[in-house]
């Protein structure tokens, strides 16, 4: 028997759910429990994190539902699409949490800088400016893909997207404001999100 033998539905069809509500509930405990208050950081949110979820929320309902009752039209529907799917939404989970934990406390779910809050430049940090919202595109784009169907791939990936580049242009104006020409030579030296790329 090989690996293209074998059927994986059975396992996409459990473990699917699992990561999909666990990814949920884990950006939900990450926004309540990160989130800074007035008082212990100077927030310059400008609403981003309320358009964030909003658009997050209404982006993968649409999707989701779309790979219920839509044509599985996404590359032909080749086989194997749920699985990519799966193991896209996977990377992007693990990126973000590496990236959240790399930060530690200077982490927030709202833009915000915090006392002695330092500009980061190693680990992934070296390698890009926001590996947390990759990780998020990622998750994003994991999710499109388990759709099978090219209009919710769109859906799950685009609004969210562009709904994040405004975040990271927000939180870029917060971040030269606080930490200047520092600040400012690091975005020199490294992309967004993508490493030489974007």
């Amino acid at each position: 028997m090989t690996l293209a033998t074998v059927d994986f539905s059975g396992m996409e069809h459990v473990l699917w759910p699992w990561l999909f509500y666990g990814w949920g509930v884990g950006e939900a405990v990450l926004g309540v429990r990160t989130r800074t208050r007035k008082g212990s950081g100077k927030v310059s949110d400008r609403g981003t994190l309320r358009l964030l979820w909003l658009v997050i929320v209404s982006s993968v309902t649409v999707s989701t539902w779309i790979s219920a009752v839509g044509e599985h039209n996404l590359l032909g529907n080749v086989p194997g699409l749920r699985l990519a799917g799966m193991a896209l939404l996977v990377a992007g989970m693990v990126l973000r949490t590496a990236a959240v934990v790399q930060l530690g406390k200077s982490f927030s779910s709202n833009v915000a800088i915090r006392a002695k809050q330092t500009v980061l430049k190693t680990g992934l940090y070296g390698w890009m400016r926001h590996p947390s919202y990759t990780g998020m595109v990622l998750v994003f784009a994991g999710i499109g893909v388990h759709s099978r169907n090219w209009v919710g791939l769109a859906v799950a990936v685009v609004p969210p997207l562009v709904a994040l580049l405004y975040r990271i242009h927000v939180e870029e104006i917060a971040l030269r404001e606080h930490f200047g020409p520092e600040y400012v030579a690091y975005s020199a030296e490294t992309k967004r999100l993508v490493p030489w790329v974007y």
